[in-house]
């Protein structure tokens, strides 16, 4: 009974799917305006707007009624023109230097339902607009991330396509190189998932008992994969499974950095807990065997907040009250303009202000940038800057 339900909603969900992105269509993303322009770059419209009428820099597109839109290539080849041609000395492009270290981002939790990958996703769309190279590696093999950036898990996904691929025990293992793909969100690269991610968790029990001399150790195995690829990145966002198996300990092993998300409710409070002290045991262990756990900063965003509710008010106070600033300033506020976008396998970077309610896009968009900021902030801490 099980499988053939399993079977009747995996079909569904295929057909859905097919009728939002057909197999033979790629996903797209947007065009942007002037004035979203200036904004991500950190200019003025009227700089923008110069230097479209002068010809300098990437030319935008002109609509019939003219106005110009820009694409997401064309803000990154902007950036590097005001690098070229500044007089004041001011970078746009934030890329990492000699000397910083690659950013590893585990975005986990112990429960399901918390936003982790809604959190996962919209962080790196912020961080390659804003000029950041990043990769988004999907660890969980319900694989939500890929579907939300325009891979098809059951379709797109064949074998030895996941990180599996990079981190297997036998003769199959092959560069993570070759693994990860460029997406539509150009400046973002993906390793996705899908089922085979579950093979590392039932074959590493037996490669531990058949460990030989010299091989890296089960936690060991994601961080050595990604150090592969370090220098195409400045910034790794790592999607955690919802649970604390050998993929997610290799995953916080990998890490320079973890949040930990939570949705203001005393049942997933109480789960957090659970996660915190089994996470603080297993990790111990791992550190007794040689594992190197040296986080740059560790902090907790709550998630889905409603701040009329009175419960949730007094929860995200307690959380404050125990943790201090481990706890994000910036909450992420529930908002039916994540829910919608997240029904055409969209985000809220992507949807615009033209597929929604203005005022309800805004508010979003304002407790994203500002939960998206404050990470920002921290990562360019990690390597020393303002």
């Amino acid at each position: 009974m099980i499988g053939g339900h399993a079977a009747l909603l995996r079909e569904q969900l295929q057909a859905i799917s097919s009728g939002l992105f057909p197999p033979s269509s790629a996903k797209s993303l947007r065009r942007f305006s002037s004035a979203e322009v200036a904004r991500i770059v950190g200019v003025t419209v009227s700089r923008v707007q110069q230097l479209a009428a002068e010809g300098l820099g990437p030319q935008p597109d002109m609509s019939p009624t003219g106005r110009r839109s820009y694409s997401l290539g064309d803000i990154h080849r902007l950036r590097a023109y005001l690098d070229a041609n500044t007089r004041n000395g001011r970078r746009y492009q934030p890329t990492r230097g000699e000397g910083d270290h690659l950013q590893v981002l585990a975005v986990a939790n112990f429960k399901g339902g918390s936003g982790k990958t809604t959190t996962s996703a919209h962080l790196a769309q912020y961080l390659v607009l804003k000029g950041y190279r990043v990769l988004a590696l999907d660890l969980d093999p319900q694989a939500s991330l890929s579907a939300l950036l325009g891979v098809q898990p059951e379709l797109d996904v064949g074998e030895n396509e996941t990180l599996y691929g990079a981190i297997r025990y036998d003769g199959e293992r092959r560069p993570l190189a070759d693994i990860l793909r460029p997406t539509y969100f150009t400046g973002l690269d993906l390793v996705p998932a899908n089922l085979e991610l579950m093979e590392f968790e039932h074959e590493t029990p037996r490669a531990l008992g058949q460990r030989r001399a010299g091989e890296p150790l089960f936690f060991d195995r994601v961080a050595q994969a990604l150090e592969t690829v370090a220098d195409r990145y400045d910034v790794v966002v790592i999607d955690c499974p919802p649970q604390l198996g050998y993929l997610t300990l290799s995953a916080l092993c990998a890490a320079s950095s973890l949040l930990v998300t939570v949705h203001p409710q005393m049942l997933d409070v109480a789960s957090m807990s659970q996660f915190l002290a089994m996470t603080e045991d297993l990790l111990g262990v791992v550190a007794e065997h040689g594992g190197q756990l040296q986080y740059d900063w560790l902090r907790y965003l709550v998630t889905r907040y409603e701040q009329q509710d009175a419960p949730q008010t007094r929860i995200v106070g307690l959380l404050r009250t125990l943790f201090d600033d481990a706890v994000l300033t910036a909450p992420m506020l529930k908002s039916s303009a994540v829910s919608d976008a997240g029904l055409s396998k969209q985000t809220l970077y992507e949807i615009g202000r033209e597929g929604m309610t203005r005022s309800t896009y805004d508010r979003a968009l304002e407790a994203l940038e500002a939960v998206n900021g404050e990470i920002e902030g921290l990562v360019r801490r990690a390597w020393g800057r303002a």
